[in-house]
C-alpha cells in the first residue's frame, strides 16, 4: 500500500474507532465517511462492508488480547492472570457497544471476517483458564467457550444503562463463581480426645 493510501486508511480507521465507540457497531458508514471528510465510496474502497471495517478495527484489539494472554501465561499467579485478562476482554468488548453479538455470531461462522480473530482470542483465554484449572484455582466444569460467553455477557451488562453501575459488582460475582479457593496443605491440628 502506498504511503498516502496507508495514511488515508489509518485516518478512516481512527475516525471509525471513535464513531463506533460513541454510537456502537451499527453506526452509520455514511456518518463515519462524513466525519472522516471523505465520501462513502472512498470508505467502501478501503472497507467494502461493515464487517470488513469491524474486522480491521477489532482484529487489532483481539490480537492485543491474545498477545496479552501469552504474556500473562508466565505470571506467578494463574488467578491474577485469568482475572486480569478477563477484565481486559470485557473492557475491549464494552468499548465497542454492540460488538458482543457480532463476536458471538462470528465465532460460529467460519466465513465471517471476524472469525479467525475471535477464535484466536478465545483460545488465548482458554489457555489461561486451563492453567488456573491445572493449579486448582478455577472450576473444572467450564471451558473456553463458557469463559468467552461469560466475558461477552459481562461486556453486555456494561452496555445496559440500568445495569452499568452494577457491572463491577457483577464481574466480581461471576469471577468468584469461576475461581475456587486454592487447596491448602495446612490441616488443622486434631484435638486430643483427653483435652
Amino acid at each position: 500500500m502506498r504511503a498516502d493510501a496507508r495514511k488515508n486508511h489509518d485516518h478512516l480507521l481512527a475516525v471509525a474507532d471513535t464513531v463506533i465507540a460513541e454510537e456502537g457497531v451499527d453506526a452509520s458508514l455514511r456518518d463515519i465517511a462524513r466525519r472522516a471528510g471523505v465520501g462513502l465510496t472512498t470508505l467502501l474502497r478501503h472497507f467494502p462492508s461493515r464487517e470488513a471495517l469491524l474486522d480491521t478495527l477489532l482484529r487489532a484489539r483481539f490480537d492485543e488480547l491474545a498477545d496479552r494472554a501469552v504474556a500473562l501465561e508466565t505470571s506467578d499467579s494463574p488467578t491474577d492472570a485469568l482475572l486480569s485478562w478477563l477484565r481486559e476482554f470485557v473492557a475491549c468488548a464494552h468499548n465497542y457497544r454492540g460488538v458482543t453479538e457480532a463476536m458471538m455470531t462470528a465465532i460460529e461462522d467460519a466465513e465471517s471476517a471476524l472469525h479467525a480473530s475471535c477464535v484466536t482470542m478465545r483460545a488465548a483465554g482458554t489457555r489461561l483458564l486451563t492453567r488456573a484449572q491445572a493449579e486448582g484455582v478455577a472450576r473444572t466444569d467450564i471451558d473456553g467457550t463458557d469463559l468467552f460467553a461469560l466475558g461477552g455477557s459481562l461486556a453486555w451488562l456494561n452496555d445496559q444503562p440500568a445495569l452499568a453501575p452494577r457491572a463491577d459488582h457483577l464481574f466480581d460475582v461471576v469471577t468468584s463463581a469461576i475461581l475456587t479457593p486454592p487447596a491448602t496443605t495446612d490441616l488443622p491440628t486434631p484435638k486430643n480426645p483427653t483435652d
